[in-house]
Order: structure tokens, then sequence, then C-alpha cells
């Protein structure tokens, strides 16, 4: 059978390219950069290809800082947010796909709602909140507050509500009470939306540097974004070439993390739940 050519999937095919390259290009001149010295590193035009394969930047990172402990901050913080914030937004979001309460489609919009006012906004009041409670410095201060997002909520509901209620009614009747109900039908039914979220939360967690900023000034404390800011030096004067090595070896986590979910992540996405 002859093949016939297909014009439109060649446009197609170019376009994409041209999005994927757009995409890796920072990626690649990241690592040409971290790979070349500071005085060579920013000399235009920029180059994409490694000309050297120099691993000065990625020595002089564990040098100059404590590499290791800005790393084992985010792992720390980016879990704990991921983990509490999955588990709260589960089971509001159980509460509001399943229970029928007073005022429940009120407060369900105060959360939609509050999906449009951004967070630096409410960063004052918050910063007053942590720093009476005396929690400035801690990684307190960094997971209390990231333990619940309205948008979280609201994907989980919108899978949740897909899920037939004959599940629960037939758990119901050998026994079960919501409780294990909800841990032992609804959440194995929702865990593609429930991973969407953990892959978001955790990524966002992890590349947070605002909130840090705002609730940490202690070194041993600082995460990885807010610690690779401290190698820039007090004026900018730092090796940048060395920050962006960093920035490299910080995406590993991330990566490992989504390769290691990818086919939750996609079926996630696929399912007709998130589509509102």
């Amino acid at each position: 059978m002859k093949k016939t050519f297909n014009p439109g999937k060649i446009i197609i095919i170019i376009i994409l390219s041209l999005f994927a390259g757009y995409i890796a290009f920072p990626f690649l001149w990241m690592l040409a950069t971290s790979l070349r010295s500071p005085l060579a590193s920013f000399r235009l035009p920029p180059s994409i290809i490694p000309t050297t394969f120099d691993l000065t930047n990625y020595r002089q990172i564990f040098v100059r800082v404590d590499f290791f402990a800005f790393i084992k901050n985010s792992i720390f913080v980016s879990v704990m947010i991921t983990v509490s914030q999955t588990l709260v937004c589960s089971m509001a979001a159980y509460a509001f796909s399943r229970f029928n309460f007073p005022g429940k489609n009120l407060v369900f919009l105060m959360f939609l709602v509050a999906m449009m006012i951004p967070v630096q906004v409410t960063s004052i009041p918050r910063f007053i909140f942590i720093s009476r409670l005396r929690l400035i410095n801690s990684f307190a201060a960094l997971i209390l507050p990231q333990m619940f997002s309205t948008l979280a909520i609201f994907l989980i509901r919108q899978h949740m509500l897909t899920i037939p209620k004959s599940y629960d009614e037939a758990a119901y009747i050998d026994g079960a009470g919501k409780i294990w109900t909800f841990a032992r039908v609804i959440v194995p039914m929702a865990k593609p939306s429930i991973f969407v979220v953990a892959v978001m939360t955790f990524v966002s967690s992890w590349n947070d540097f605002f909130n840090p900023l705002l609730y940490i000034n202690k070194v041993a404390k600082m995460t990885l974004p807010l610690g690779m800011q401290a190698m820039t030096g007090m004026f900018g004067q730092g090796n940048s070439a060395a920050v962006i090595a960093g920035v490299m070896l910080s995406l590993i986590p991330p990566l490992i993390f989504y390769v290691a979910g990818q086919r939750w992540l996609i079926e996630g996405i696929n399912i007709g739940g998130l589509k509102g």
C-alpha cells in the first residue's frame, strides 16, 4: 500500500519541532554555560554547544556553600508539603463530592473565588500570623500555609464526581464506614488526579523562592532556590556559571519524581474529571 504525501502532517511536525526547540534551548544553554568558565559563559551570541567540559563550576557549588544542606532542606520541605497537601485536599474533595451539608455550594464558590486572589496579596497577613506563632526561620513556616490548596481541591473533586456513588453504597452495605470507604475505595479510584496534584505541588514547592525569602533568613534553613541566590553574593558579583551548575543539579529530583510517576500523570491529565 502506497503512503500518500500529507503536507498538513509535515507542517504540524515542523511547528511542534520549533516549539520543542524553543523549550529545549534554555536547558541546552544552561548545560553549556555550566561547563564553561565564568568569563566565557555570557559571550554573545550565546552558544548552546559546550566548547569545554570543565567541571569547576560543579565543584565550586559544594565548596562555596553547603549544597547538600540546601538539597536536604528542599527535599524535606517539598515532601512534607506534597504529602500534607495531598492528604488534606483529598479529604476536602471527598467531602465536597460525597456529602450534603448546609452552605456546601456557597463554601465551594468561596474557594473558587480564592483562586483569583494572587498569593502576594495575602503575604503580609500570613507573615504577621506566622511571626506571632513564632515560626519564623522554621520549616513549619513553609509547610503549614501550603497544606491547603483550592486548585488541588477543585481538581480532585472534579474527578471524584465522576466516580459512581454505587461504589460507596456497596461499601456501606459491607459494613464500611466513611473513612474506610474514602481510604480503600475512593482514593484508589481517584489516584490519577491525586498524583497530578502531587506532581504540581512537589514541583511548585521545590521551585518556591518567594515563601523561603519571606520566612527564612538563616543559611542552615535555606531551601535550594534561596541558597542558589545566596551564591550570587550581596551585589550579584558571584560566579553566575556556578549558580547555573547548581540549577542544573536541582533539576534532577523533580525529573526523577516525574519519570517515576509518568504513567499516572498522563492518565490523570486525560481523565474526563479534570475537564471541568
